[in-house]
């Protein structure tokens, strides 16, 4: 055995930690290595591999990293995930950009996009074999074989994706093909993936496709292997392990990939809510604008230049958020008359005809009321009717227009005068929801649910002139998806 080669042991060892779709992916990535190989099990192509001289530890550790199993890389290779990728900046990368592209895509697509590609594939290899639960790696090698797709022939996948609506995916595409525009090897394209593209002053050259290694690459590459790479200085990018995505474009869901997503306006008239409010919703990547302890007129003034912005048409969202007290159909602000400004206009001002930049983007509202009786307003909202709050309430139908999710959260006005500085519960659940990346994975509607439940459960804890009442409205004609 020569000093560059892999145990046998090891091999044996990761195979047996690896599911059916890793190895698939791990296989997939060698594919240019053993082109011999193409239809060997993941043990037969790293043997084989090794068995060439083609395979060291390092880059065993670079094809799981690949496939994202970080933790094989620190409990059977001993080593980190910076470490490799320090290796991958300063080193000869085992595996073509090309392929590593198409699994990071592979990841990103759900089960029944890939049957969708599949199908829409028919118009362009009609006598393509298609089994019912094939992969996009195996339609990938399908192509391949029919000269279909390669690493400078991309055109029909990206065709394809924009079928599907997955604009994201497209994007990636194009930034691989872009840096091939801007480095050649004998005139050759040479294509660098987003990791390396984001990584300054590198100088990675990828083989052309199906010519393997160069022999005197291999033999730098094996000279100067080993697991322990000394003290890199650790690279800010990154494969993350969380393997968040933006969530997928589709017909059955909004659009949620600009930057900023959105103008997040947050008006705090009593003031204990807007720094919580203010991380979650920059944090999700609005641009946030924060107001305490306007009046009517200010609120108002402030509203009405908010729905002007020309900026909302370069957004894919809009979020507002109003803490004040209040009745069932209006806000008070700072006011200590009551004649209230009606929530009804405020979402007027946001609604397509007054605001064209959101039309047909999501809107969603966020209010915290906090109610005060009737008995103690020095007088009532032209707007208000006869009956109780439970009866007013009932009448309200903020969520007209189209694209808009109303949820309004009422609580008695003294629960501010038991604590003046607590936040709202209400307010604070929805953070902290919000800031879960796995709830987020979830469509708003789900998390409202949730949220209802932890309002409706602390409930139960607390005198009932301290409960919070919430209702849900909205004329969602999608699902809505924060970013993950």
């Amino acid at each position: 055995m020569t000093r560059c080669q892999v145990p046998a042991f090891l091999i044996h060892q990761i195979q047996e930690e690896l599911d059916k779709d890793e190895e698939e992916m791990m296989v997939f990535l060698c594919r240019d290595l053993a082109p011999d190989l193409a239809t060997a099990d993941l043990k037969e192509v790293l043997v084989a591999l090794n068995e060439r001289e083609k395979l060291t530890p390092v880059g065993l550790s670079e094809l799981l990293y690949r496939v994202k199993r970080f933790d094989l890389l620190r409990r059977i290779l001993n080593t980190e995930k910076a470490t490799v990728e320090a290796h991958l900046a300063r080193s000869l990368r085992l595996i073509p950009d090309y392929r590593v592209l198409m699994v990071e895509i592979n990841e990103n697509l759900e089960k029944d996009e890939v049957s969708s590609l599949g199908f829409l594939l028919r118009d362009y290899a009609p006598r393509m074999k298609m089994a019912k639960d094939k992969s996009f790696l195996a339609l990938i090698i399908d192509l391949e074989k029919l000269n279909l797709v390669a690493p400078n022939q991309l055109d029909l996948i990206e065709n394809c994706f924009q079928s599907i609506h997955r604009i994201d995916l497209i994007r990636k595409i194009q930034k691989y093909k872009h840096e091939a525009s801007v480095s050649s090897v004998h005139s050759q394209p040479v294509y660098v993936n987003a990791l390396q593209a984001s990584l300054p002053n590198l100088n990675l050259i990828d083989p052309p496709y199906h010519s393997g290694i160069q022999n005197e690459n291999i033999e730098k590459l094996q000279n100067g292997s080993s697991l322990t790479l000394g003290a890199a200085e650790p690279l800010h990018m990154s494969i993350e392990e969380s393997g968040s995505v933006p969530h997928k474009v589709s017909d059955d869901s909004y659009r949620m990939q600009s930057q900023p997503l959105g103008i997040c306006l947050i008006i705090d008239c009593i003031g204990n809510d807007t720094d919580v409010l203010e991380k979650t919703f920059r944090g999700l990547g609005y641009d946030v604008h924060c107001h305490r302890y306007l009046n009517m007129n200010s609120m108002n003034q402030k509203l009405l230049e908010v729905a002007r912005w020309q900026k909302h048409k370069y957004c894919d969202s809009f979020v507002c958020i109003l803490v004040s007290r209040g009745n069932s159909q209006s806000i008070f602000c700072t006011d200590h008359t009551f004649s209230g400004f009606p929530l009804e206009q405020i979402k007027k001002y946001f609604t397509a005809d007054s605001c064209p930049g959101l039309l047909g983007k999501p809107k969603l509202f966020f209010i915290q009321s906090y109610v005060v009786p009737e008995n103690e307003q020095e007088y009532t909202s032209l707007s208000e009717v006869d009956g109780n709050a439970e009866n007013i309430s009932s009448k309200v139908t903020i969520p007209q227009a189209a694209d808009i999710f109303w949820s309004h959260c009422k609580v008695d006005v003294s629960k501010l005068e038991r604590s003046s500085t607590s936040s709202s519960y209400y307010l604070r659940c929805l953070a902290e929801l919000l800031h879960n990346p796995y709830k987020r994975k979830r469509c708003i509607l789900a998390i409202h649910m949730e949220l209802n439940k932890k309002v409706y459960d602390g409930n139960m804890t607390v005198d009932p002139s301290q409960q919070y009442s919430l209702l849900l409205q909205h004329t969602l004609r999608k699902k809505l998806f924060f970013p993950t």
